[in-house]
């Protein structure tokens, strides 16, 4: 499979959203009465229920504890960095501002600046319980290398969900420099949901999953604000990462009997785009710049990658993406704006009918098209005034 690049070497063809469309099924389904929820699997009990398969990044410009607390009342999972502004820095909102005005030509310096003081391991506790009292579910993220210790210190606090996440996770990781988490232990100790990311891959993926993750996020290098794909040269199209990585979901299902969902993260930014990655397998989507644009977000309108800061190799930048409504709107509208960009949960609502998919799971099933033209097709008008689907 694949084609030849050059003498004795092959590159396979993998694709994005804008590549791909969704044929119209011959049964149609009434949207109000498709089910879009999703469950992330517990160790130790019952599954936790979203009502919508919708997590929002662990990005400082997206998620705080407002924000969590908005968007699991409206029935999805926000998760809070455990390594940015929400845990180095007793109150944030001054930090915050100092980012949003800054200059393009010196914010990178800023970021770096800022995300240089020490992490206050009593906030971790602090907006793990801020979230807790406001009645919503408790999710948070760090590295690898800080896994061990603030993972026991958010199980303490009553985390409901905990995320492990970097550029790229393997289970076998190399260094000299440093102890390599061992997933497949951090995984037995934990009380509650380990999701780990981020993997493009089947191999890696069904690696991932053996070692007993809830999870696992599937993407490197989509995101708006990251810059990794062009930095490091890294990265697989979502369409095709999403696909392999549901292979690899399948393949252990049938040697195990556990379902592990994977969760699409990255590259998605209007209703079609969450569409077409939950038809290519992913059970849930995790999603930032399009929750940035809610009046709700931390970053008011202004959205930076997680590696924007590394100390010595930025793989991320700043980009303005503008507060367009409240994030009742950007889920459920109602939109007024012309670009897909909100009503997201309605959009897949309607797509979901418009192939006759009662649920999540025969939504894997649609069947899928190659069309590099779709997005363009018909749509001169659009493109030459830059408005609807030409406006990206």
């Amino acid at each position: 499979m694949g084609m030849w690049i050059g003498r004795n070497r092959k590159a396979r063809v993998c694709y994005g959203f804008d590549e791909i469309s969704l044929v119209p099924g011959s049964v149609t389904i009434n949207p109000n009465e498709v089910d879009v929820s999703f469950e992330i699997p517990h160790p130790q009990g019952d599954p936790i229920r979203l009502s919508i398969p919708i997590l929002a990044s662990a990005m400082d410009g997206v998620t705080d504890v407002r924000f969590c607390t908005a968007l699991g009342k409206l029935g999805g999972l926000g998760v809070i960095n455990l390594e940015g502004i929400q845990t180095r820095y007793e109150d944030p909102e001054p930090v915050l501002e100092e980012i949003v005005r800054a200059d393009q030509e010196c914010v990178t310096e800023l970021l770096q600046k800022i995300y240089s003081a020490p992490i206050k391991e009593h906030l971790i506790a602090q907006r793990i319980g801020e979230l807790k009292k406001n009645g919503v579910l408790a999710a948070v993220s760090c590295i690898p290398q800080r896994a061990e210790r603030f993972g026991a210190i958010a199980q303490e606090a009553g985390v409901d969900v905990f995320v492990v996440q970097s550029t790229v996770s393997t289970v076998r990781h190399i260094s000299r420099e440093y102890k390599a988490l061992d997933l497949a232990e951090f995984c037995r100790k934990m009380k509650v949901p380990v999701l780990v990311g981020n993997a493009v891959t089947y191999d890696v993926v069904l690696e991932l999953m053996e070692c007993g993750v809830c999870g696992v996020l599937i993407g490197v290098g989509p995101g708006a604000a990251c810059t990794s794909r062009g930095v490091l040269g890294l990265g697989v199209p979502q369409v095709t990462a999403t696909v392999d990585s549901a292979a690899a979901r399948d393949t252990y299902l049938k040697r195990s009997g556990r379902y592990v969902p994977i969760i699409t993260d990255g590259g998605m930014w209007r209703g079609g785009d969450i569409c077409k990655a939950l038809a290519c397998g992913a059970d849930a989507v995790m999603i930032g710049s399009a929750f940035a644009r809610a009046l709700e977000a931390p970053g008011k309108g202004t959205h930076w990658g997680m590696a924007t800061s590394h100390a010595n190799l930025p793989r991320g930048t700043r980009i303005h993406v503008g507060c367009t409504g409240t994030l009742q709107q950007i889920l459920f509208g109602p939109a007024t704006v012309d670009d897909g960009t909100q009503n997201l949960v309605g959009a897949l609502m309607t797509c979901m009918g418009n192939v006759g998919a009662a649920n999540i799971r025969e939504f894997q099933e649609t069947e899928i098209v190659i069309a590099p033209s779709i997005q363009s097709e018909g749509k001169l008008f659009q493109i030459v005034q830059s408005v609807g689907m030409g406006s990206r």
